[in-house]
Order: C-alpha cells, then structure tokens, then sequence
C-alpha cells in the first residue's frame, strides 16, 4: 500500500476515504487541510495565498511514516498499526514537540480528525490533539473574562455583543495555531485535550507556526492574514462619544465647548438613531437639517465627524422592499422574518454578499461620505440576532452554522473598500467584532456593551491583550463602561477617572456610554425615538474629575509621536500595540501569568487601578529590564514586585530604561 505521496511541494496521505495535505505555507509555517471522499479544496477564508515550494522545505517518505519540513517547523505523520489511522506531530527546529494529535488508543479506535456525515451534506468535525499540563494559552479573541491564560477554558467559537470570536491562540511552547474555519462552533483546552469542533464544514483546516518568540510568532501569522493599514493621524488623540448627541446643534455646541475650553478632540460621534429608520443610512432631517454644514464647521476646528452604521433593516425601511426583491439581506430558514426587534421589526444586511456591499456603500456614500464624513462606526457587526439560534439563518456564502464568524470581518470590507473607491487613504472604522483578517480592512475593535463595573474594567484589560495576540492592534473600550454609569454618582465617577487612565494608554482613547439618567426623545410626529443619555463629556463629572481627565488628555497628546511609532510596527509587521508583558519578557516566566498590567509599545508598563477605592497597588517589573516610574523618575530594578502608590489623579507607569523619559513628572 501507498500511503504517501508528495504534490506539487505537500505532503499528501490517503487512507479508506480520507485525505489529508500538509503544505508550506509562510515562514516556518505549514498549513493542514483533510477530506473524506472528496479532494482537497484550495479555497481560503482567510489564509493569505503563499508560494507552496520553499528554499528550506523539505518531504521525506517512507512506507508507514512521512515527514515534510519548512524552515523551523517539521510535522511527522505515522500510520498506526490499528486501523491505519494517521497521527500527526509538530515538532520545533531543537525536536521539541510543539502539537501531537491524539493517537487511536488501538482497541479504543480514537479519531484524531473525526468527521460525522450531517443531513444535507458536510459534516459535524471535531480535531482532537494531546494536551500538555505545562502548556499557556493566549488569544482566541475576546471573551468577557478575568482570563489570561487560557489552558482549561471552554469557548464558543462564535460572535456575540462584547464577544469576538478569532480562533487563533499563541502557546508558551513556542507555536501560533489557527483553526482556519468560519463555522460556528467550540473548543476546549482540556487536561488530558484540545478539542476543536465545527458544527458544519466540507473539510478541515489549520495552520501552524514555530517561533523562538512570541514576537516571531505573531509576524509570521501576519504575514499570512493580513496586517493594518497605516493609523490616521485623527486615531491618535482623544474621541468624544455619548449615548447619544440627537441633533445637530447638540453635536457642534459640545464640539464649541471643547474648542473653548482649548480641549483636544480629534474625533467627535454621532451614534445611533440620527437616521430616521434602521436599513435608511441617513441623517433624519428633522434633527440633522444641514448636516454637510456641520461636517464642515467640526472639520474647521480640527474634528473628524463619525457616523454610528447599523446592519440592521427596518421593516418600515425606505429600501427594505427594493434589498428583499433583491435578495441582500439575511435570510431566516423558518419562521417569521424577524431578526432584531429594536424600534420595529428588523432583518439583517447581508455583508457576505459582494451586490449587498455595492448597495449599502452606495446608499453611504451619497448620505454620509460626499459630506464629507471619513470614518464610520460600525455597529452590531455580530451581527446581533435577537435569538442566537445560528442554524436558522443563511448568509449568501452558506449557512450561517458553517460560514457565520465571516460576517463582521465583511461588514468592515463593505465600508473599507468602498472608502478606497473614492480614493481615501486615511482609513479607520469602529467596529463591535471581528475575525481573522479584519484588521486588513480598517478594523478598529471596541468591547462592546459592556458594564459600567470594576470587575468588567478589568476583564477588558485581557481582552485588550488576548486581541493583539490575535492580529487586531487597532482595539478600544467604552471608557467608563456602556451600561449602568449614572453621572452625577461619586463611585461612578472614580470608576471613570481609572478607566480613563487606562484607555489613555489604549492604542485608541474614546469616551462613550450609556450614562444616566436619560432623557426621553419624541419627535414632530409623537413617535418616541431613541432617548438620550446623560452629559458624557470631561466637565460632565465634578470639579475633581476634571482636571485629571484634561490631564490624561493632554498626556496622550505628548504620547502621539510614540503611538504613531507603535501604530507603524503595527502597519508593517502586525505588532500589537497593546502586548502581554511576556511579549517583551518571554524568558520571565513570571510575565507569563500577569492579568492585570501589560505594555504600551515597547518602552511604558501600564498598571491600571482596576478595583474599588484603590490607591496603591502591587506592580510586577520584568526582569531584563530597569525601571523608571513616570510619576516621580524613580528608578527600579526589574524581576521584582513592588508596592506602588497611586492616588486618584495617576496610575502606575514605568518606563523601560527610562526611554520616554518626557512623561516623568507628567503622570
């Protein structure tokens, strides 16, 4: 028997049915792909097209074993004697194992890649590979979390508000993996496995990478998904957002206010409901009757005007008959055609659909983009359904239980590529989710709905990290939380001063949340519109709040030369802005298991006080490295943990050997 054969530069096994391919692809990087009872497909979700021949690959092929090599990175295939099932190892350039897939247990007739035929066809897939105890985990997008280490944890792999899915995971032992499949589904980093499961697919699909460090890591995985384009100048400083700035004359007094006060704003946002229904995309001329003109006068003080995007379409939409007839939105497999009920019956656009993309941007361009507005907010990019029953709808490119974590990446395709067409270059948009490969169009991740609470103050500090480590640099929160901060509440108000310290070192810093108490909108007709939250600006909080806000304002303005820098790495090598201490510091181990501080770029530890009526905190500094500590230019020996004062006005910041040394005495 032959079991293994190369072609055109893989390694190819076949066995009663099944095939299975592993390919060079990228630096030190293969990428495994198998089928039963059909070939190999060359279509990608994700995976940037590679030369398949490399210098350094090498395939050896023997009766029972085969061993194909790239660069650093060798994987082994055994046929075991029981059933002639194949086993795959994954070994580092030193012939460590980095991956073993599971073997057949012999009388036990395990499946390592075991697929299970589903009516209508395809089939419900679980991969299954051997765990190591000493194993770290990081990654895997963003999940609302006091998480780090991700070894023991249970994840959806699907995309809900706050929650982004991106099946990619950096290991401590020295690999990137990727499950390169679009299916809703879950994975579980087990004790004694790793299991990875997608509810319906044709084939399975991953990549792997070797790398010394997390940093060679991260590279080659961009390399082969795609990096940010080059940050506008206007995402380096402060945003100011509200739930919700309702018309026009709200927007330019805030904006007035701030020119005023000689307050730095470099992006001003107008949220949801300024349009008159959802699936209209634009400006209800009841409480926007000129809004070129208000582009302009924001333009002329320096602001970029966004505009809040909602997916969503509205029954009672002006083009909802006209994208039915013409099939580009959602469609539910049963029942009744509502998706979202929010203000009326909704349905979704359908962002995969490349006749859906040309019509929403069309709509856009005219209403929003020939005004001269340059970035949007994309919201509900999930996208939201009211019911996540993701077996119940389908998208243009399948259903939405095989293709469904596509969707918010197109969502940023439709606005990037449209913003192209008109010959801008300076793009950034917001967006609620993403997933591999969003970062190509523009992508800027916010957290989501999240609460105004310590506990989620500090869940969004790993998933600020976990993000960057999955590709997507360009990430922000809600500073202050979305839900439940009241204005005027002195507890609310400290929440807000840490918050804000924190997202002045965020590689974007934006204000935002649904603050209270609300106010109640109705318009010229008697239909309640959507309310309006309370004051959200930095004057909003009480004589004490103020000038610490202004503080950290004007302190990210002395950090934009440094974020440009950082946002540069980002451009051309993918390096997250926001990184795991032991992004810098692998060799420290202790680096591996901090939650609570990270680095900003390079050169500023960032620890934020992230519980309730703290003034002082413990603070790890990285061996390798001296400290000097922004606040008072004190220098501190790095592998050592350190009590650190921080009153209401500063946080714990250290700069590595004293680089940025300008923020000493500033903090």
């Amino acid at each position: 028997m032959k079991f293994f054969e190369e072609q055109n530069g893989s390694l190819v096994f076949r066995e009663n049915g099944e095939t299975v391919m592993v390919t060079p692809w990228g630096k030190n990087s293969l990428r495994i792909r198998a089928t039963v009872l059909s070939d190999i497909s060359d279509e990608s979700v994700a995976l940037i097209e590679q030369e398949t021949i490399q210098t350094d690959m090498q395939i050896h092929i023997e009766e029972m074993s085969a061993t194909i090599q790239n660069g650093n990175i060798k994987a082994e295939l055994i046929v075991q004697p029981w059933g002639n099932a194949l086993q795959m190892t994954f070994y580092n350039q030193y012939g460590e194992v980095l991956l073993r897939e599971i073997s057949n247990g012999g009388a036990l007739a395990l499946k390592a890649r075991h697929f299970k035929s589903i009516p209508g066809g395809g089939f419900r897939l679980k991969a299954s590979f051997e765990a190591n105890p000493d194993e770290k985990i990081y990654g895997m997008g963003q999940y609302q979390q006091e998480l780090m280490d991700l070894k023991g944890c249970n994840l959806e792999l699907a995309h809900r508000n706050s929650q982004a899915s991106i099946p990619f995971y950096v290991s401590s032992l020295g690999y990137g993996f990727l499950w390169h499949n679009a299916a809703i589904g879950e994975v579980h980093f087990g004790r004694n496995t790793t299991q990875w499961i997608a509810e319906v697919t044709k084939q399975l699909d991953y990549w792997i990478t070797a790398g010394d460090t997390p940093a060679q890591i991260e590279e080659a995985y961009a390399a082969v998904v795609g990096k940010p384009p080059m940050m506008p100048e206007y995402g380096l400083g402060f945003w100011q957002c509200k739930l919700r700035y309702y018309n026009q004359e709200q927007v330019l007094s805030i904006a007035r206010e701030y020119k005023k006060r000689n307050i730095p704003v470099d992006v001003l946002v107008i949220d949801y409901y300024h349009w008159p229904r959802c699936g209209d995309w634009r400006f209800d001329e009841e409480y926007f009757p000129n809004p070129k003109e208000m582009v302009k006068e924001l333009h002329d003080m320096g602001i970029e005007t966004m505009v809040s995007i909602w997916p969503q379409v509205d029954w009672r939409s002006e083009n909802y008959e006209e994208m039915k007839q013409q099939g580009l939105l959602v469609k539910i497999q049963s029942g009744i055609d509502v998706q979202m009920t929010f203000h009326g019956n909704n349905v979704f656009m359908d962002a995969t659909n490349p006749r859906t993309r040309k019509y929403v941007w069309d709509k856009c361009r005219q209403n929003y983009a020939e005004l001269g507005i340059k970035t949007f907010w994309l919201d509900e990019a999930e996208p939201e359904f009211t019911n996540y029953d993701f077996d119940n709808y389908r998208y243009y490119i399948g259903p939405v239980s095989e293709m469904g974590n596509v969707y918010p990446r197109e969502y940023a395709r439709l606005f990037f590529e449209g913003q192209q067409q008109m010959g801008q270059k300076d793009i950034v948009n917001l967006i609620r989710c993403a997933w591999v490969g969003s970062q190509k169009y523009g992508a800027l991740v916010w957290s989501g709905d999240i609460m105004s609470t310590y506990e989620d103050f500090r869940k969004q500090i790993c998933a600020g990290i976990h993000m960057g480590l999955c590709g997507i640099p360009w990430w922000t929160t809600d500073i202050g939380g979305f839900h439940g901060g009241i204005t005027e509440d002195a507890d609310f108000r400290e929440l807000l001063i840490r918050w804000f310290q924190f997202g002045t070192f965020c590689p974007v810093m934006r204000i935002h949340g649904c603050r209270q108490p609300g106010e109640t909108i109705v318009n010229k007709a008697g239909e309640e519109r959507e309310w309006t939250g309370a004051d959200n600006e930095v004057w909003s909080f009480g004589e004490e709040a103020y000038p610490i806000l202004v503080k950290f304002i004007q302190i990210r303005e002395k950090l934009r030369d440094y974020t440009r820098e950082l946002m540069t790495e980002a451009h051309e090598k993918g390096t997250p802005v926001m990184r795991a201490l032991f992004y810098e510091f692998p060799q420290d181990k202790i680096c591996w298991d901090i939650t609570d501080s990270y680095m900003y770029g390079a050169d500023i530890l960032v620890a934020p006080i992230c519980h309730e009526h703290e003034f002082k905190r413990r603070v790890y500094l990285p061996a390798g490295a001296s400290w000097t500590q922004a606040q008072t230019g004190k220098v501190f020996a790095g592998g050592a943990w350190y009590d650190v004062e921080a009153p209401i006005d500063t946080l714990p910041l250290f700069l590595r050997e004293g680089k940025q040394g300008y923020l000493i005495g500033e903090v």
